[in-house]
């Protein structure tokens, strides 16, 4: 039991270390910050982000989120870059060169070169007077005091610093560019974070049946058409309108209540001004009305005629809920 609470104790010591340094870095946002994100919207080329050991893993994770967010980007190794790959480098390019110490030799070798080209480089580093802080044209502070290894050797929170000064550039830059939901569904299309984002309720009901009856249509017909459709539900339609709905709840109660249901219509049972969707909505919507008002089905309309069903099965199926 005692070692278990230390697991826990280490852990929320190594939580709260880490938040504190990040809490830390809006005291060192100055122009500096400013005019890089300024730089890197106004620029032509792309943003190539470099680093060596974990600051590469990092840089990694950088490059993912400016691309997902708008701003082109491109991972290269420092290592690599001094053999062979500094020509990923274009004119236009802006150079993100991260490093904790911002002193390792192959930063040093790489720096010049990349100044030689003429190409901007913005550091982010945790040590400002460092080789690297010196020679940047801007510099994002990324000190920590201490990193959360009790050793204070393991790079811990001096890279989740690097992460997030990197988050805090391209959300700046997301900003600037007025990048929406839609402009981020272009990037994401694949897997339930861009179905939320692009799948509509007329993808959903495309391949579905049109359950409908008349308000006069016999209990048992309604039966029929529930079963053959196999959606759980039937529009009632009067005048190519919907005026209510009947589902497999609705038939459970009937029978509750009634010993005979053969002098029985389909209004005598329905459901009047049922929730409707029109077929141009997103489904993520969908799926909010039928969890705010805790039902399974939802019919579709567009211009108060009835075009379909959206079931809570068919989110399910699309991975949306």
């Amino acid at each position: 039991m005692k070692n278990n609470n230390s697991i826990i104790e280490n852990a929320k010591l190594t939580i709260l270390n880490e938040s504190k340094a990040i809490a830390n870095l809006v005291n060192f946002l100055n122009d500096d910050f400013k005019n890089a994100v300024n730089f890197i919207y106004n620029s032509k080329g792309r943003v190539i982000v470099t680093g060596i050991g974990k600051s590469a893993n990092i840089a990694t994770k950088i490059v993912a989120t400016l691309n997902s967010t708008g701003t082109p980007a491109i991972f290269m190794h420092a290592a690599d870059a001094i053999h062979g790959d500094l020509g990923t480098i274009q004119n236009d390019d802006v150079v993100i060169c991260i490093s904790k110490s911002g002193n390792t030799p192959e930063i040093k070798v790489l720096v010049p070169l990349i100044k030689n080209y003429g190409n901007k480089i913005i550091a982010i580093t945790g040590n400002i007077e460092s080789f690297l802080g010196k020679n940047a044209d801007y510099v994002l502070n990324s000190y920590v005091e201490k990193e959360a290894c009790p050793n204070n050797l393991a790079p811990t929170s001096s890279t989740t610093a690097q992460l997030v000064m990197g988050d805090a550039l391209a959300i700046c830059l997301l900003e600037l560019k007025n990048f929406t939901s839609k402009d981020f569904a272009k990037y994401h299309p694949g897997g339930a974070l861009g179905k939320k984002l692009y799948l509509r309720v007329n993808d959903l009901i495309n391949k579905n049946e049109l359950p409908k009856v008349s308000p006069n249509t016999p209990i048992k017909d309604v039966i029929i058409e529930i079963s053959k459709k196999r959606l759980g539900t039937t529009a009632v339609i009067e005048s190519n309108k919907i005026v209510g709905i009947i589902t497999d709840g609705d038939l459970r109660r009937m029978l509750e209540t009634n010993s005979d249901i053969s002098h029985l219509i389909a209004k005598d049972i329905m459901s009047k001004n049922p929730k409707t969707i029109k077929s141009n909505e997103m489904a993520i919507n969908a799926l909010k009305m039928l969890e705010e008002n805790n039902i399974t089905q939802i019919l579709v309309e567009d211009n108060t005629t009835f075009v379909g069903v959206v079931h809570l099965h068919d989110l399910l199926k699309e991975g949306i809920f």
